[in-house]
């Protein structure tokens, strides 16, 4: 398999999954809107409700995603005085790619990972750890630097940061359900029998759908991650060096102190060691493939 035809592959599967989650979420949202009492005309406007709101959730979140990422990571802007050799390999990649210089921020944390961020390629920022500056070579480097610049040039970041709060946002409906419940629900005789089927549903969703949405985050987390490795692999011509990078950084023993749960799936590399799910079915819950699927993947291109 070509990385034309890896990018081709991954990049369908992504968005087969957003345009089924998009209608998850709204089938959610309605059946909620119906367990809350309201009728089908006022259950769709409700739906349009929540999707103006997750709008507005989602434009603060354009524009100040990446500035609280990198707070909460503890990463510290840097120039290109401060280490020429990171600053020309990502300049030399962006110009192969076409992609703008982003801007560069390096993690105090010697376990060795890296991560990008941002609203678009003109507003984009990677961060790398002190620990893979140390550990990798020049061309394992390269392989890294060429992941998450594909990150940036496929707009993961932004696509991420709506996927999740989609996700949050049905955790929170779901919520506000079962709060309602305890204080009576809304007041709405009309077709009782109607009204029953719908609360019923409505439980179950409420139940089922936050772990549903965040099995489908999951899973676009992964497929996200197969995109950059080929992205990255058709940027650099060097599949072997990514492989052999991702190999040295999931070998590494020593946990990431400065990621957490929100920050996780950003990494190029799950940074919490030893917590990667095998089994088969535990495999949904992970936010990564597994190190082995990716480098056979990187390992099959020609």
């Amino acid at each position: 398999m070509t990385e034309y035809t890896q990018i081709t592959s991954n990049r369908f599967k992504t968005w087969l999954i957003m345009f089924l989650f998009s209608l998850f979420f709204v089938g959610v949202v309605y059946i909620l809107a119906r367990g809350f009492g309201f009728d089908g005309p006022s259950g769709l406007g409700f739906v349009g409700f929540a999707l103006i709101v997750t709008g507005i959730i989602n434009f603060f979140s354009y524009f100040y995603s990446d500035k609280i990422v990198m707070a909460i990571s503890r990463a510290k802007q840097i120039q290109k005085k401060d280490n020429p050799t990171l600053f020309r390999t990502v300049e030399n990649l962006c110009i192969a790619s076409g992609l703008p210089m982003p801007k560069v921020y390096i993690i105090d944390d010697s376990a060795p990972n890296a991560f990008a961020t941002g609203r678009s390629p003109k507003h984009s920022a990677i961060a790398f750890t002190s620990g893979i500056l140390d550990k990798l070579n020049k061309l394992e480097l390269e392989g890294v630097v060429a992941h998450e610049l594909s990150h940036v040039g496929n707009r993961d970041t932004l696509l991420m940061a709506v996927v999740s709060i989609l996700v949050g946002t049905v955790a929170l409906l779901s919520d506000w359900y079962f709060r309602s419940m305890l204080w009576g629900g809304r007041d709405n005789d009309d077709n009782n029998q109607s009204n029953a089927i719908f609360m019923i549903l409505a439980i179950v969703m409420a139940i089922l759908a936050p772990l549903i949405g965040t099995l489908i985050q999951f899973a676009i987390s992964r497929k996200r991650e197969f995109l950059a490795d080929a992205s990255g692999a058709l940027l650099t011509r060097n599949p072997d060096s990514l492989a052999d990078a991702l190999i040295k950084i999931s070998n590494d023993p020593e946990p990431l102190e400065a990621a957490n749960r929100a920050t996780e799936p950003l990494y190029i590399v799950n940074p919490f060691k030893g917590k990667q799910l095998t089994a088969a079915f535990a495999n949904l819950f992970n936010t990564h493939p597994s190190i082995e699927e990716r480098v056979k993947a990187l390992r099959a291109m020609q």
